[in-house]
Order: structure tokens, then sequence, then C-alpha cells
């Protein structure tokens, strides 16, 4: 994918806006207030006449009362009419807005805090929208910022020169980036859809490799859990409780008062480090929390060294196991985590695949539902059925799917890059439409 195929206009000139760079000879630079209408129409008490709309990364959708999500207000007097053809601008907290522009298709009502335009005549309100959309893109137009929340002032949009082909041109660079867009887009969803299947997949082989062994011919025997189905018969169930050494947790030294006058988080490295779940769920990459020699000395009963296997117990991830890796440094087990260091005869690797396969998550989610806020107790998991074959199988089991992993993970990280790809093509292709850089005919 390569920009350098498509023809380039014969002559350009300096568009006077840095981000744009040249232009076309024969393209006009037009103030914005002869391209908008500043709208303020506002429902009063007609609301209940109206879609309520939301600005999106998808665009502006309607969004869904009958299963509403997210905060609304208490009356809706002061939101503005939104008719279709309307641009919808969020002129304020530009840098951290992950979508300012939109185009209405439909008709409906916005909060009064964005900026409604009517596109005047001469110009294609498509193009318009792939150009400011462009804009949005790196947040092009920081240069007009003012003030600590990142406010372009209607004045400054006002007054802004959009880069403006003849009508007709419009239409064609519209029309164009509609069907180059589409068919990228297309490809993204496909790649994603391959994506999901390769993970679906893996599941599906470590569910079957650590509830069914690696050979299919093995004699089969029923594992004596009711929704778990047939083990190999050499294979045994037992509760979790038989296979652990240890069962500890972040307030095993004392009350949560205990805790808060006797530890104390710092966000530069001190002497440890403490461990906390989004920690281990991002590869230890993010900034991490840190403690002090006295606050990780009180804590001591939880100290990590590597190995342990560690469980969510609180919240949407309770049940989620992983294995503490090695690291350089001292560390201490976080809150709303379990840790357990097992018996010689359980594999921690192998232990961790089968809590994590489809058929103990359902088991898992479904035991920590007992409560109001998803919980797993320590008793919770000393109660765990487990399918265990014998050591040097589950060490082979564990081999087999580290390098299954290897594969699936090699296969999806290629249709992510090639995902990542398109995606950028589609910012370069509509850059270079809508400023000229490419000829669209």
């Amino acid at each position: 994918m390569s920009l350098a195929s498509f023809a380039k206009h014969d002559s350009y000139k300096d568009s006077g806006v840095g981000w744009i760079g040249d232009v076309p000879e024969h393209w006009e630079m037009r103030a914005n207030k002869h391209l908008f209408q500043l709208e303020k129409r506002t429902v009063g008490k007609r609301s209940s006449e109206f879609d309520l709309l939301s600005l999106t990364l998808r665009g502006l959708i309607k969004r869904d009362m009958e299963n509403p999500e997210g905060k609304f207000p208490a009356e809706f007097d002061t939101y503005q009419e939104v008719l279709p053809g309307d641009f919808v601008f969020c002129l304020f907290d530009v840098e951290e807005t992950p979508r300012t522009v939109g185009l209405s298709s439909f008709a409906g009502m916005i909060t009064g805090a964005y900026t409604v335009y009517r596109p005047l005549g001469g110009s294609d309100p498509k193009f318009l929208y792939y150009f400011y959309l462009n804009a949005d893109t790196d947040k092009k137009m920081r240069g007009l910022y003012k003030g600590l929340r990142n406010t372009i002032p209607k004045d400054a949009f006002a007054t802004f020169k959009t880069p403006l082909p003849p009508l007709r041109e419009q239409g064609a660079i519209a029309s164009f980036l509609d069907d180059k867009c589409k068919k990228i887009d297309e490809a993204v969803r496909i790649k994603e859809a391959q994506i999901a299947l390769l993970r679906e997949r893996r599941q599906i082989l470590i569910q079957e490799a650590v509830t069914r062994g690696l050979n299919p011919d093995a004699p089969m025997k029923d594992s004596g859990i009711d929704w778990f189905g047939q083990i190999p018969a050499h294979w045994k169930t037992l509760n979790f409780r038989y296979l652990i050494d240890t069962l500890t947790d972040f307030t095993a030294n004392g009350s949560f008062a205990d805790l808060a006058k006797n530890v104390t988080y710092l966000d530069i490295p001190d002497y440890s480090r403490l461990i906390r779940l989004t920690d281990l769920r991002r590869s230890m990459t993010n900034k991490g929390v840190f403690l002090s020699k006295a606050s990780h000395f009180f804590l001591k009963k939880s100290e990590l060294f590597g190995g342990e296997l560690l469980m969510a117990n609180v919240g949407a991830y309770a049940g989620f196991s992983c294995v503490m890796p090695k690291t350089e440094y001292p560390a201490s087990l976080g809150p709303n985590m379990l840790l357990m260091r097992l018996k010689c005869e359980a594999s921690v690797d192998y232990i961790t695949l089968l809590l994590n396969s489809p058929a103990y998550w359902g088991y898992l989610r479904t035991a920590a539902q007992s409560s109001a806020q998803p919980k797993l107790n320590k008793e919770n998991v000393r109660a765990i059925p487990i399918v265990l074959p014998p050591k040097d199988e589950q060490d082979t089991i564990t081999a087999y799917l580290k390098c299954e992993y290897e594969r699936f993970d090699a296969a999806i990280a290629l249709k992510q890059d090639q995902i990542t790809a398109l995606k950028e093509y589609k910012t370069s292709l509509i850059n270079a439409a809508v400023t000229g850089k490419i000829k669209v005919t």
C-alpha cells in the first residue's frame, strides 16, 4: 500500500498553514465563516420529540434510550437541535477528546456544550467532513488552542482557512474516499474476525489439552464433576486444597486499618514493587506502585519471589489466574488477589492453564457471583475441583501448549500488524486527498 502510485497535480502553492503544506494551485483557501453557519436551536421543553445523539469515534450515533448507558442530565432543555447534514464540533478539551467532529445523518438533539454548524452552499459537506476528520487525527489544529482546556474559540475557527477545490472536484474526492475507506474498513473487519477466530481456536485447543490430555486414544472415565464430563482414566480428581501449600492475600498481616497505618504507596521506585492485577495483565510495562522497606517488611507474608500462582478474587476478573514472573527486585502482593504456592505434585503452569480454560472460567464466575460484588474467598478456592494428570504429563501438556501459544500469538500479531498498516494507510490516504497531495479526478 503506497500513495506513490497516485498522480500529482501540475502545480502547487503554499497554503499558509504549516500542517496542510502546499495545495494545488487552482484550490482556494476559504475562511470557515464563508463555509459554515453557526446554529443554536435549543429544544427547550420539546426534548421528548427528539432522538438523543452522541459524538463518538464511529461518528454521530443515536443513543439507545430503551437500554441507557452512561449518565444523563435531569432535563434536556438546553440541548440543541441537530438536522441531517449538520456538523457537530467539540471545540473544547480537543486534545483529550477522541473524536471532535461529526456529520449528522439524523435529526436529533445533542448537548449544548458542542457547536453545531450548517454548511453553506458552494461546498460539499462530505469533503469538509473528511478534511476535519483528517484535522482531528493527531490533533493538527492545536495551533488554535486557547486556555488550559485546549479550546478552539469560535472566532478562531471562523477565520481558519480551509483548502477548497472546485465543487465538482470536492465531490470526486469525497466519493473516492467513501469507496476507499469502505474497502479498507471491510479489510480491517475481516482481519479482526480472523483474530477472534484464532483466539477462539486457541481456547478450544487449551480446553482439549488440559481436560482430555494429548492422547486421543486414552481410556476415559467419568470425572465425578457434573459440569466437567470425562477425563483420561489414569487422571485423578481432587479438591484444590490438597494441592495448595500456602494460600494468603494482601490482608494476611492484619486488618485494613493496620494496612492504612503501616503501608505507604510511592509513585517512584524505592525498596520494592507492589504487584497488582493490572501489572500482570500488562506484562509489568506500566508505571507501577512502589513500597518503602518498612512497608515491604509489613507485607512480608505476601512477599513474591516468582513462580507463585496469583488469582484475582474480586470484580470483573475474579478467577483470572497467572504465574508471577521472576523479578530482580523485591515484590509484594497487591490487593484483590490471592497468592498460592503449590505442592510439588502440581505444576503451577499447568494449573494456571486449567483454571483459565473455558470450563473452569465458567465454574469460577458462577462461584464468584455468590455475593453482590463478584468475589472468591479462600474457601471457594480451596473447594475448586481439580483434574490432575501425573506430573510428567502436566509438564508435557504445558510444553505443547507453550509451542502452540507461540504459533497462535505469531499469527495474531501478523494480523494485528496488517490492521495497523491498513489504518495508517487510510489516514495517509485521507490526508493526501483532502490537501491535494494526490490528484483525484
